[in-house]
Parts: structure tokens; C-alpha cells; sequence
């Protein structure tokens, strides 16, 4: 089942069962123990699961509600962020992939977890394309920065879609990103037209008064770090239950790691917390 109810026949009451959750790993991963602790403050019952472990045991998978793939450098990014990874999801574990997908589940990808989900194809278009065909070029990559470098800073966001599970009630965020590879680049502009009248484009990059523009003309770095599309910094699926970003949500769970957090009086949660807690709010409403 991917939403657990159980149900207590001694004293008549039901209540929800913590949604567990698959922080897929692999050589190079180094976000896996704060995406994990994002996931248990919302009360999340989070695994971290090596890829060679799922490799020898797909039916793994069918233990979990919620897959997510963490930020890193999966394989030292040698041959490009989220290659390799991302091949080993498209091939070994195609079927296992496609049945999870298939199920009433949530992923998530989080900066090097999106390149990963794109680089697999699930992303943009998540079970409903699932697997990707053979031979046919991706309508979308991830691929190097505008400015060629490694780029690590705080940037403003506004949330587009109404439809991802993961952006409920999201409409400004400040994030940390910390990438070299995370521009978001189209095979054509039908492609994004597509994305836009789906409710894919999740997060935006804003600028210092939280404005995206309307025409689409691509904000001056540093407030598109990458030079991303139409400011895209985060990417769904059709069914609003996969989200890919490029922004770290998981390095931003208490107001103490802002940067100016003491200067701007913050108290409590970080922005980044919302995101997880969205998650593991959709299980516990069915």
C-alpha cells in the first residue's frame, strides 16, 4: 500500500502509520543524513538506502511511500551530474522504477536528485512516460551553469504550480543552491509551453522583490544563478506528485543556517522545512 492506515481494534480509533521514505543514495551522495532528518521532523520514518542494496533487491522499493534522491555528486559526476545514476534507474531498475511510479507514491530530487531524475526520465513526465523509449532525445536536460562554474549562494523563489504535492502553500522561499550543472535547457519552446499549461513549473527564481517576469526574459545572475530557462529552479510531473529542484530545501530547516537570520529577527523553521512536511501531510489526508 503506499498509504498506510492502521487501525487500533482496542479502543476504536485509527490513526496514520509514519510514511516511509527511501533516501536512495549512491557513491558520492553527501546530503543523505540532512534530507533524512527533514523527513523524521515531519514525521517521516526515513531510510537511507544504499543504490547497490536496490540493485540486488528491487522489491525494496515496494516497502516505501516516498523515494527521494538526495543532493551530491553521484559518481563524482565524472562523465556528467546524474549520468551514471540515472542510467542505473532507466536500466537495471526500469520495472521497479515504473511500478513505484505507478503506485499512489511521492519523489522527490533535490539538486544532483533532479539532475538524476532527469537524466533517467522521469522527469518531466513521470509515470505517464515511464520508461523513456529508446533512441528518442529527452525534451529537457540539466546542463552547465551560464557562467561555467561551481556556483554556491542564497536565492528567492516563488512558487508556480498549485498542483505539486510538495509546493502546497508555497509562495515565496529563500534556499541555498550549491551546483555547477543546474541550468534547465529545452529541446524547444513547445516543450515548454507544455510544461507551463500543465502545472509543471513548480519554482521560479525571483528577483530581490520577489518578482518572476511575466514575458519569460531570463533574470541577470545572481538572481538566476544558472541561467535556467524561464527562471525555472524546480520541475514536476503531470500528476503533481514528483518534484525535481535545484535549490538545497534540506539546508534550510531552522532560521539559525540563514546567513542573516540574526539581522532579520528570524525565529523557528527554516523555508526549506515546508516542503517535507507537504509530503508526509499527503499521506496522513487520505
Amino acid at each position: 500500500m503506499s498509504k498506510l492506515r492502521l487501525h487500533n481494534t482496542f479502543s476504536g480509533f485509527e490513526f496514520m502509520a509514519q510514511p516511509r521514505v527511501c533516501i536512495l543514495r549512491a557513491p558520492g551522495t553527501n546530503c543523505d543524513h540532512e534530507t533524512a532528518l527533514a523527513f523524521e521532523l515531519c514525521g517521516g520514518q526515513p531510510t537511507r538506502v544504499h543504490l547497490f542494496e536496490l540493485l540486488q533487491r528491487p522489491s525494496l522499493l515496494r516497502d516505501y511511500q516516498a523515494l527521494c534522491v538526495p543532493g551530491g555528486f553521484s559518481y563524482g559526476d565524472d562523465i556528467g551530474a546524474g549520468v551514471v545514476f540515472g542510467s542505473q534507474l532507466q536500466g537495471q531498475l526500469a520495472e521497479t522504477i515504473g511500478e513505484f511510479l505507478q503506485r499512489d507514491t511521492l519523489t522527490l530530487g533535490i539538486c544532483n536528485g533532479f539532475q538524476v531524475l532527469m537524466k533517467a526520465g522521469i522527469l518531466p513526465g513521470g509515470g505517464t512516460t515511464w520508461p523513456p523509449k529508446a533512441n528518442e532525445p529527452p525534451p529537457a536536460t540539466l546542463t552547465w551553469n551560464e557562467n561555467g562554474k561551481y556556483t554556491a549562494l542564497w536565492v528567492k523563489l516563488r512558487g508556480q504550480s498549485s498542483k505539486n504535492v510538495f509546493l502546497r502553500g508555497i509562495d515565496e522561499i529563500e534556499l541555498p543552491i550549491a551546483h555547477a550543472e543546474g541550468r534547465i535547457a529545452v529541446r524547444d519552446q513547445s516543450t515548454l509551453d507544455h510544461w507551463t499549461a500543465g502545472g509543471q513549473v513548480g519554482l521560479c527564481y525571483t528577483d530581490a522583490n520577489g518578482h518572476v517576469p511575466a514575458s519569460g526574459e531570463l533574470l541577470p545572475y545572481p538572481a538566476n544563478p544558472n541561467g535556467s530557462i524561464a527562471n525555472i529552479a524546480g520541475l514536476g510531473d503531470p500528476t503533481g506528485r514528483v518534484l525535481g529542484l535545484m535549490p538545497h530545501p534540506e539546508r534550510f530547516l531552522f532560521a539559525t543556517q540563514h546567513p542573516r537570520w540574526t539581522r532579520l529577527g528570524l525565529k523557528g523553521d527554516g523555508d526549506g522545512l515546508k516542503l517535507f512536511q507537504n509530503a508526509m501531510n499527503y499521506f496522513r489526508a487520505a
